[in-house]
């Protein structure tokens, strides 16, 4: 999703929740002002807060049973553990910055707060009633990309859900979109139909992760995802009328990257005035 594109409706967001009409250099602080209104603990600080199993955001997951599967297993860790995970983002987040600043941008807007644990679950996860929290359980050979690619597939999730919110990407509620004869398969879990909300973001947070690989002359989710990329985008527009106007639009953007494989236009599209533009948020 363009930047410009992500801060409109961040934007826009903002103002629906404080009345705000937040510029592009105030954006982030009334961002973080916003959610922090509207989900159970507040945003602390800038950047990126990142606590453990023993953290308050880990005891919530933990009591309200979100992200069940990450969290089951989970045990204690100890200070080199956490210093090497926080080394270890600190890079991640310089990667992404030289992959693609606007990606870094994204991540830096959307990700407030990152739990982490050590379960074995080799993922991570996000939710759109907790807007800015990424839980990630880092696989033990996982290297520097493998953490950047968990910040931005999550960051991305959060970004639709913003997306969501602000326009609505669907014509009918989360719970009618698990109906058998509205599902579609995900481009992720291959093979498999899912709810159509949640292949349809699983087929968008394929584009971020090929094209961060391919940048680094990586080819292995390259090559997982082209077909099934392409296979997902084919079920998905067979749903097309379970689509707002505005998550069409998503669609077509989407669907043309699965027929065309073209990174070039996917580093183009993340930045490029022609696709999406900030403008001041109105009323929501």
């Amino acid at each position: 999703m363009n930047i410009g594109h992500t801060y409109e409706n961040t934007a826009r967001l903002v103002h629906a929740v404080t009345g705000e009409y937040p510029d592009v250099e105030r954006l982030d602080t009334a961002y973080r002002t916003a959610i922090s209104k509207v989900r159970p603990m507040p945003v602390k600080g800038e950047g990126i807060d990142i606590t453990y199993e023993d953290g308050t955001w880990a005891k919530f997951c933990t009591d309200n049973g979100i992200f069940e599967h990450i969290f089951k297993g989970a045990g204690p860790t100890d200070g080199p553990t956490r210093e090497a995970w926080d080394a270890k983002v600190a890079e991640a987040l310089a990667l992404i910055q030289s992959i693609h600043p606007d990606l870094r941008r994204m991540v830096d807007l959307m990700v407030t707060d990152l739990v982490i644990l050590n379960s074995g679950a080799d993922g991570g996860g996000s939710a759109s009633h907790i807007p800015g929290v990424v839980v990630m359980s880092p696989g033990e050979g996982w290297e520097t990309l493998d953490y950047a690619m968990c910040l931005v597939h999550e960051g991305m999730h959060l970004n639709l859900f913003v997306a969501d919110k602000v326009y609505g990407t669907f014509t009918l509620p989360s719970t009618e979109l698990e109906a058998d004869d509205r599902r579609a398969l995900s481009a992720v879990k291959i093979g498999q139909k899912r709810p159509l909300d949640k292949a349809f973001h699983a087929a968008v947070v394929t584009v971020p992760l090929m094209f961060m690989e391919h940048h680094q002359g990586k080819t292995t989710l390259v090559d997982l995802y082209t077909k099934s990329l392409a296979d997902a985008c084919e079920d998905l527009k067979k749903q097309r009328p379970y689509f707002t106007e505005y998550g069409q639009m998503l669609l077509d953007e989407l669907c043309g990257f699965g027929e065309t494989i073209d990174f070039g236009h996917v580093a183009r599209s993340i930045s490029s005035p022609e696709y999406a533009g900030y403008r001041p948020a109105v009323a929501a």
